[in-house]
């Protein structure tokens, strides 16, 4: 979730980092830091700050730098407290190479101690301190030999030794005007200009300096210098990557391409997925990890119920997660609507734990739910995508989604993401109360990790599929949504999605109330969204899928129009309707993460259909900061 930049050329290189950090400083908000080097200095000259990218601004002008080839950080923190000294860059024994990074390394501590036994100084608490020792050792072995090595060839060597997922910017005294970058996850874009090279972790922030990218992949190298970019793989191998020109204003910039910020957005749910995961969770262990939290682990464990406040697609999340809390640790949970929340004369106290969650975390109704808990003695825990914002700096702890900004008025990343922060939000309540142990943990984390590819997936096999049903049924007033259980909430924002940006009347329900009411509505013009997977290994999933099979059959007796999804492999549904979106197989607790990413599709499309402002629907705005 960190972000990068790098240049090396003529231009003043201080701001041309600085520049680029500012617009990617989404990416992280713990610490920043920069390294600058010159080919008439021996050494490379460092400065790094805790917090904001505005107190590295104001070290730098406290003790200016100058140079002609440098890499700069903005650090969301993983391994290590979020202090100057755990800043990036970090330097080796010598202070002549330095690194930034993006990502984890898993194998970090075993690469320590055998680091530590050849007489390396460790002065961080981070995974990323290793990798300069580790490059500056085999430097020195290669030199002892009499072979030495390039500063590229010895990252090449070190990065086979990494196992985890990393974007590196590295930098050597020794070898000025120079800048080596290793990818094996994390994005990196590579910018190329006349006599000067550029790294970001994203092409907003060097795009005002350069049109031409080299987007690499898994396993390249870059080497970046005055006179140009050379690209190779790990074994050191010529590699030819296109490079693509970049037409886009600052907007599209922003967009990355996508027609529109809800598009991309839906698209960037994985990524988001895997930063709000990343740092919180140990497999080994089966430990789940939560900062930002004044409230102690006992206090938790201590907690006799939860107490939710929240708004629109915040709301969805809050009752899906109110499932994954009460199922996993055994703790009852209550769902307010946060704008109705002081108006029913709430029962609450120090027994009680309060929840707030906002992509904001400057919505007026939330803030008001807050601060009624806190003066009915309950302390209170923010799950927010802004750092610093109201909600969490009034909070006791808070959990950051880690996002990035969403700026589509129609929520979608942040909804997973929010949905994330819950399951591991319950999987540590679970842990306090003595309901879950290391085995079952682990196993949850690790199908935990394997969502972000489930959801690639989805995204490009159905995103066609999807397009195509717009078609058939954008012409729709209204539509029905239908789920049971935990899939209820994703059934309501799926129909959220729907009417947000299309302006179709949509209304989610629980599938078992249908012939409470809603089965008057059913003709051959109601098409009616139905959540039908299953999880095999859930005897409680089990039967609530053949209840919903009895649903879709109340249905299409009476004509329906049926959009059903379902799990791959599911034959029966594809028996009773017409319109099946299959996806990839999870545990009950977490497919929420993985089926409304069709209807997120379903109702984007539709609304391209329609002509209508995707990212911008009337009479709706991002953020509600007034009652």
């Amino acid at each position: 979730m960190c972000g990068i930049v790098g240049y090396v050329g003529p231009k003043k290189v201080v701001p041309v980092i600085l520049e680029g950090l500012r617009r990617l400083e989404y990416r992280g908000y713990d610490s920043a830091g920069i390294a600058v080097g010159s080919p008439d200095r021996p050494t490379l000259e460092v400065r790094r700050a805790p917090s904001k990218l505005h107190n590295l601004e104001d070290a730098l002008k406290e003790r200016p730098l100058d140079g002609t080839f440098g890499i700069g950080h903005t650090r969301w923190a993983t391994h290590g407290r979020p202090t100057e000294e755990n800043a990036h860059p970090h330097r080796d024994c010598t202070g002549r190479i330095v690194v930034v990074h993006n990502g984890i390394v898993e194998n970090y501590l075993e690469l320590k101690r055998e680091l530590t036994a050849k007489g390396h100084k460790f002065v961080t608490e981070t995974d990323t301190e290793i990798i300069a020792h580790l490059i500056e050792q085999i430097q020195k072995d290669t030199e002892a030999a009499g072979a030495p090595v390039a500063l590229e060839v010895a990252v090449r060597r070190a990065v086979k030794q990494l196992t985890g997922a990393f974007a590196l910017g590295i930098l050597s005294a020794a070898e000025p005007d120079k800048i080596v970058v290793a990818r094996s996850g994390p994005p990196v874009v590579i910018g190329v200009g006349q006599g000067e090279s550029f790294v970001a972790s994203d092409v907003p922030g060097i795009l005002h300096h350069t049109r031409d990218f080299y987007f690499l992949a898994d396993g390249d190298m870059a080497i970046l210098t005055k006179a140009g970019v050379e690209l190779t793989d790990f074994d050191g191998k010529p590699i030819q990557r296109a490079i693509t020109h970049i037409q886009w204003d600052p907007i599209q910039a922003e967009k990355g391409g996508y027609k529109h910020f809800m598009l991309k957005e839906i698209w960037e749910q994985p990524r988001a997925i895997r930063d709000t995961t990343m740092g919180r969770v140990s497999l080994d262990s089966g430990k789940v990890f939560l900062g930002e939290m004044e409230i102690s682990d006992a206090e938790l464990a201590a907690a006799q119920s939860i107490n939710i406040a929240a708004c629109g697609t915040s709301w969805h999340a809050a009752l899906a997660g109110k499932y994954m809390i009460e199922r996993l640790a055994r703790l009852p949970v209550d769902v307010d609507y946060a704008s109705e929340y002081r108006y029913r004369d709430p029962i609450a106290g120090p027994e009680a734990l309060g929840l707030l969650i906002t992509q904001s975390g400057e919505t007026a109704d939330t803030l008001a739910a807050q601060r009624e808990m806190k003066n009915l003695g309950s302390k209170t825990v923010a799950i927010c995508n802004v750092v610093g914002a109201m909600v969490a700096r009034e909070a006791h702890g808070a959990i950051y989604t880690h996002a990035g900004p969403e700026i589509g008025v129609a929520s979608t990343k942040a909804f997973t993401s929010q949905l994330t922060a819950l399951f591991l939000l319950a999987m540590k309540m679970a842990q306090l109360r003595g309901k879950l142990d290391r085995t079952q943990a682990i196993a949850l984390m690790e199908e935990l990790g394997r969502v972000p590819a489930k959801i690639e997936e989805v995204l490009k096999a159905r995103s066609g599929q999807c397009e195509q049903l717009a078609k058939d049924f954008a012409n729709a007033r209204d539509f029905l949504y239908l789920g049971r259980g935990i899939h209820f909430p994703i059934a309501l924002e799926g129909a959220l999605k729907l009417k947000e940006i299309s302006y179709i009347h949509a209304e989610g329900y629980p599938a078992g109330e249908m012939k409470h009411g809603p089965n008057a509505l059913i003709d051959e013009s109601l098409p009616v969204v139905v959540l039908a997977t299953r999880d095999e290994g859930d005897p409680a999933s089990r039967l609530r899928y053949e209840k919903t099979l009895s649903n879709i059959q109340e249905v299409t007796a009476r004509s329906g129009r049926v959009i059903a999804v379902a799990t791959e492999g599911d034959t029966t549904i594809g028996e009773l309707v017409e319109h099946v979106i299959h996806v990839p197989p999870s545990i009950e607790l977490l497919s929420p993460l993985i089926e409304i990413v069709p209807l997120q599709l379903l109702a984007y499309y539709i609304a391209v259909r329609r002509g209508c402002d995707v990212d911008q629907p009337r009479n709706l705005a991002k953020s509600v900061t007034v009652e």
